[in-house]
């Protein structure tokens, strides 16, 4: 029986910092579940002289990851470095050398999650990677445990804090896209770089990571359809509040006979729908399963404490298993191949504004070529006000396929009456 766990710490950022307080600040609950104290006993960082507000002793900090990997008696890596690369190798060299990983890292899930799963499989060690999906809402064990007996159909909800917060910025307070990503600068939702988070990339990993373990096979990030924030045009905020609906840029990933799909755009959703009243950098998932119905996770998306407990979690639960001897003992083979559905088989209804010549006839023209493409349209409406020289007219349609729907849109850049389609969303979330 082991007397204490002792924890290499791969990185001592806002996340790594945030592990290291709730270890420390909570080491008599954790001494209490586990029977045993858990410390760390290496911290893994760029720079090892610089000084740090922290309890730990500065030669506790090191920029050899040797010194982490080496030493017999560090039981569990914890990395919380970032990135794909390194963090890859760092993980890798972790399992091989027999030791238990507890990760934060979507890039690397979502990328080689499979395979460093059957590494960890064949090494004997536990994998654990809670915090790298929804910051400190427990999704990865709701779906690998709560849920294990349901068979799951469908995932959908916000998972990327950043843009919730700029798209709540932007309706509520009737901000700029370019003030709205500033706040979320400032206040460190975003980072320097936000293309990851505003180009959908960032939820494109977490809807893979959800997906492959939902579904229990294995989605790699190209199986992904992703739209960005910049598709979002001026007034279209408005629109969609004008019609009832609120913008928000949603993960959707649903299985069936057919096969699987999974998306990441920006989407109307009702208001009446509980994901348009969610907020700020907060995310929120609805999972759906053939016994236990609708199910809704909601909570923190992002921020040091928050992810920070899911990743103490995942270490309660990797420290368990050493103690009982029993790591390295979970399922990772996925049961079915990844059967992604055509375009033809992704069924949903469309929001169209597109920007015409103010001429008689032009709808008749346009609502004959929705007509030709075996689309039925649910409303039609010619919005107050001149754009450019044009009219808007707005279009929702019934139930389409997406091939459809791309077919619809290539007709319309054929039309002289149509200056440009200006936007178009998915209508998420209704069955009509």
């Amino acid at each position: 029986m082991k007397s204490e766990i002792t924890i290499g710490l791969l990185g001592f950022g806002v996340v790594g910092g945030g592990v290291a307080t709730i270890l420390h600040e909570h080491q008599d609950d954790l001494n209490h579940k586990l029977g045993v104290p858990v410390k760390i006993k290496k911290v893994l960082v760029k720079d090892a002289t610089k000084k740090r507000d922290t309890y730990l002793a500065q030669e506790m900090f090191t920029t050899d990851l040797d010194e982490l990997i080496e030493d017999p008696s560090i039981d569990l890596i914890v990395e919380v470095i970032g990135g794909a690369t390194e963090a890859k190798q760092a993980i890798e060299r972790a399992l091989r050398a027999g030791k238990g990983v507890v990760t934060a890292n979507k890039d690397v899930m979502a990328e080689s999650g499979l395979e460093l799963l059957k590494l960890a499989d064949e090494n004997k060690c536990d994998l654990f990677y809670e915090a790298s999906v929804g910051g400190g809402i427990p999704l990865i064990r709701t779906l690998e445990d709560g849920l294990a007996s349901d068979r799951i159909t469908a995932l959908t909800g916000i998972v990327n804090g950043t843009t919730n917060f700029i798209l709540t910025k932007m309706k509520l307070e009737k901000k700029s896209y370019e003030e709205a990503l500033a706040e979320a600068t400032e206040l460190g939702f975003a980072e320097a770089d936000p293309s990851a988070d505003v180009d959908g990339i960032d939820a494109a990993r977490k809807m893979a990571i959800l997906a492959s373990l939902a579904f229990s096979t294995d989605v790699h990030l190209d199986d992904v359809f992703v739209r960005g924030m910049d598709v979002i045009q001026e007034g279209d905020l408005e629109l969609a509040e004008q019609f009832g609906y609120t913008v928000k840029m949603a993960g959707s990933a649903k299985k069936d006979e057919d096969g699987i799909e999974i998306s990441v755009e920006p989407v109307f959703i009702r208001n009446a729908h509980p994901l348009a009243s969610v907020n700020n950098e907060f995310n929120a998932v609805y999972v759906y399963g053939d016994a236990v119905g609708e199910t809704m996770f909601y909570g923190p998306g992002a921020g040091s404490l928050p992810t920070a407990t899911s990743v103490t979690g995942d270490i309660i639960a990797a420290c368990r298993n050493l103690l009982l001897g029993v790591n390295g003992k979970r399922v990772h083979a996925p049961q079915h191949s990844c059967k992604a559905k055509s375009d033809d088989q992704i069924i949903g209804r469309y929001f169209h504004r597109i920007s015409v010549k103010d001429k008689v006839g032009v709808l008749t023209h346009l609502s004959s070529i929705y007509s030709n493409h075996g689309a039925s349209l649910a409303t039609v409406v010619q919005p107050e006000g001149n754009q450019n020289g044009g009219v808007d007219l707005v279009m929702i349609t019934h139930k389409i396929s997406r091939q459809q729907h791309k077919d619809i849109m290539q007709a319309l850049q054929n039309v002289p009456e149509v200056n440009k389609v200006v936007s178009y969303y998915r209508v998420e979330g209704e069955n009509k």
